[in-house]
């Protein structure tokens, strides 16, 4: 297509984007369609005039992920069409990728997501010397749901975990006002979004670069006052910025789920050393034993096996310490040799093979774990949210507990409607959960929630 034909075919235009990596990733990707939007977003990239894959570039699987989206993206295009590659993976490897990836016409990192309209339509490439943090000045196209919105409070990280490369391409911790965020959700409201998850690298730090060491707790009260929202939680807690009184002021909102994620990454003092994770084991004990008095306290967390200077002792340590505990729910990831981390530099590598049988007998334990939640909420009468018909069968709806996260914390399936009521998708119902089956509840709807 040439540029003249481009420049006149603007109102016609159609894009496709790819969101690669965490809910952060997401935002900046419905900024990036709320820029452009004079385009008809479609789910065929073979259509599409222009196609936008928003990288992450955190470990070695999600970078290949990445790569392998942009040659599949690339093998599947029209012709004349432009294949943009923006986000974490393209601003770590600028120089690299732009010299030897001919497939990508426009290349863009983690500054420029509010100019991607006069990217695309100059066609050229830009690394801004920043880092772009959404806020409430920018229309965002929000995808996958009608009720449920993710808010930045921040970029950056001021962390110096030891296997950690975000710091390097992400810059130092930047939050965003209370002001805001109040704005942002509040006009969210209006457009019918109730529910919000809050999310950063790490949220417990959440305007200490304002020298605030209450941002959450001035956060969770302005966000109590503001009309239509109903639920609320925040990722990513830092065991090292995260405070009982912290712990306790979520549990006591009305608004605020008790829900705690916090990614712990280990649980031994050796290895809370190595991996320069906070305070200590004292201090973990401490939060940790505070999230799990708390009633009806939700607690997720996520592990690394393997890193360098994990012994044996330290791993079996940490498979004793997540089976005790009893998550709700957790992840555990192999460690991924990253460069430009402290823990690249290290000598006392693990070999992939043990690593990876590390990872399986951890993971058997968090099944098993998060079985055992799961098989708690059996007999409760629980706030749901129904989203659709569920992937599983045409006769089921998937349903998600309000007070979980999107996405990843599972789904319940109604296969029983008591009182005949009239189902609308994204609204709020009681349910009674009847059993387990696998590791899917199953419920029936009792009423709806006024």
């Amino acid at each position: 297509m040439s540029n003249e034909s481009w420049k006149t075919n603007i109102a016609h235009r159609t894009v496709h984007l790819v969101s690669l990596g965490c809910t952060k990733n997401l935002i900046d990707s419905e900024v990036m369609l709320g820029r452009l939007n004079g385009y008809k977003i479609i789910d065929e990239p073979e259509e599409a005039d222009v196609i936008i894959v928003n990288t992450c570039g955190f470990i070695e699987s999600a970078k290949q992920e990445s790569l392998n989206t942009i040659f599949d993206m690339h093998e599947r295009r029209k012709e004349g069409s432009v294949l943009v590659m923006s986000g974490c993976l393209s601003e770590r490897y600028k120089e690299d990728l732009q010299n030897s990836l001919d497939e990508v016409d426009i290349f863009t990192g983690v500054g420029d997501y509010d100019i991607i309209d006069t990217l695309v339509e100059q066609k050229r490439s830009q690394f801004s010397n920043k880092v772009f943090l959404a806020d409430e000045t920018l229309d965002r196209v929000v995808t996958g749901s009608n009720f449920h919105a993710y808010i930045k409070l921040s970029e950056g990280c001021n962390q110096t975990c030891a296997f950690c490369a975000i710091p390097n391409f992400k810059g130092k911790l930047q939050s965003r006002t209370i002001d805001s965020i109040v704005a942002e959700v509040s006009n969210m409201v209006k457009n019918g979004y109730f529910d919000f998850s809050f999310v950063s690298q790490d949220s417990s730090s959440y305007m200490l670069d304002f020298k605030q060491k209450d941002g959450i707790e001035q956060l969770i009260d302005a966000v109590e006052n503001i009309p239509g929202v109903k639920s609320a939680r925040i990722l990513y807690l830092y065991p090292s910025t995260t405070s009982v009184e912290l712990i306790n002021k979520i549990a006591s909102s009305k608004i605020f789920h008790s829900y705690y994620d916090m990614p712990l990454q280990h649980s031994t003092q050796n290895m809370l050393k190595i991996m320069k994770r906070g305070k200590g084991v004292e201090k973990l004990k401490e939060l940790m034993d505070a999230m799990r008095d708390v009633e009806d306290g939700f607690v997720r967390s996520t592990f690394i096996v393997g890193h360098p200077g994990e012994t044996q002792v330290d791993f079996e340590e940490l498979c004793t310490y997540v089976k005790d505990y009893g998550f709700d729910r957790a992840n555990v990831f192999s460690y991924s040799d990253e460069e430009d981390t402290s823990a690249y530099e290290r000598v006392d590598k693990i070999p992939q093979e043990v690593i990876d049988n590390r990872a399986e007998v951890l993971g058997a334990i968090i099944e098993q774990t998060t079985k055992n939640s799961l098989e708690k909420e059996v007999g409760k009468t629980v706030q749901v949210v129904i989203e659709g018909v569920s992937d599983e069968h045409d006769l089921l709806l998937s349903a998600r507990k309000l007070s979980w996260e999107r996405d990843i914390d599972g789904e319940i399936y109604i296969n029983d409607n008591e009182f005949d009521i009239e189902i609308k998708y994204g609204h709020l119902y009681n349910v009674y959960i009847s059993e387990l089956v696998g590791n899917k509840l199953m419920g029936k709807v009792l009423s709806t929630v006024k």
